[in-house]
């Protein structure tokens, strides 16, 4: 049969069945749109510009609820978490034995790689920290606070035991700190911390360091924590006489009024004698820890004056303190 159609033809067609196939309609999903996280009224700031001692460093808020905000320098690992549990634990727990420091509930804590070794407190009493309750810690070890353990929480609960020395019951200065220095509070109030977290280990772990350690005050070999603050912890209640001992300052000791941020607070107007120091802590006790003294410290202070005397004009400068 002859074709009769031409082949022009066939060939729109062809064109038409080709234009008439549907291809698949691939769907682009539109990008998300852009959230930028806006804190709330009350949060932290999210960066904060060191001005005390040597430092000068722009820290980086890492986290913060409503115990802790944490902050890290630029050296240290953003990959270290455990700060924000551990220091909201032990912060906590201070605030529960204490009592309040200051109308801030957080804890400000600090850490610094690289730099820095050691550790400092500030308090809500202070400008030097901007008012708060602060601890800056520091290491020369690059790779540094990575296992949250050993070392790293001593140093950190050390500084927080610094602010309840200095800022407790509204009260700015530490009545006791030239008797028991930088570190012999710490020593106890460590060991009740762990014990009141349920962190039996390394309150074993600290004991055992600390009945071995040995000072030169207020006379050689002197063991504070195995012949003084131990038995008066173990005997006479536990954090009740720690925290009796701060109470009765607050309540007995000389005091001015002095005023942070248009707010009333007080100071201690002097540091404490040795018998002063016995007699309070006596009082802490509801016992004569006189005896225990001897024992633990000899009959002279750090600068060979003897104690008795002063324990005796202590007990008619406080008549109000009972045992």
């Amino acid at each position: 049969m002859k074709n009769i159609f031409p082949l022009s033809a066939i060939a729109v067609f062809v064109l038409i069945a080709c234009n008439s196939k549907k291809e698949p309609v691939e769907t682009v999903k539109p990008a998300p749109p852009l959230v930028e996280t806006v804190d709330p009224p009350d949060a932290p700031p999210k960066t904060w510009k060191e001005h005390w001692f040597e430092h000068v460093q722009l820290l980086n808020r890492v986290a913060y609820d409503t115990s802790v905000v944490v902050y890290y320098d630029g050296d240290v690992k953003p990959t270290i978490v455990w700060p924000k549990t551990y220091m909201a634990e032990a912060w906590n727990y201070t605030k529960k034995a204490y009592g309040k420091f200051g109308d801030d509930s957080r804890l400000f804590v600090i850490y610094h790689a690289g730099k820095y070794g050691g550790g400092h407190p500030g308090t809500y009493l202070d400008a030097g920290h901007d008012y708060r309750n602060v601890t800056d810690c520091g290491s020369n070890d690059l790779n540094a606070w990575v296992t949250g353990v050993d070392n790293d929480i001593d140093l950190s609960t050390h500084e927080i035991g610094h602010i309840v020395e200095g800022a407790s019951k509204g009260i700015k200065e530490s009545p006791a700190f030239d008797i028991w220095h930088d570190s012999k509070w710490m020593e106890i109030y460590q060991y009740d911390v762990y014990l009141g977290l349920n962190r039996t280990a390394d309150a074993q772990r600290w004991s055992a360091k600390m009945m071995t350690t040995t000072d030169s005050y207020p006379r050689a070999g002197t063991q504070w924590f195995k012949n003084w603050f131990l038995p008066v912890y173990e005997n006479y209640g536990k954090t009740k006489v720690l925290n009796g001992f701060f109470t009765l300052l607050s309540q007995q000791f000389p005091k001015q009024a002095i005023t942070v941020q248009g707010k009333s607070y007080q100071q201690y107007t002097r540091k404490m004698n040795f018998g002063e120091f016995i007699h309070f802590w006596s009082g802490a006790a509801k016992a004569d820890l006189a005896p225990l003294a001897l024992s633990a410290f000899g009959p002279k202070d750090e600068k060979g004056a003897d104690w008795a005397p002063m324990l005796a004009k202590a007990k008619s400068d406080f008549p109000n303190i009972n045992y």
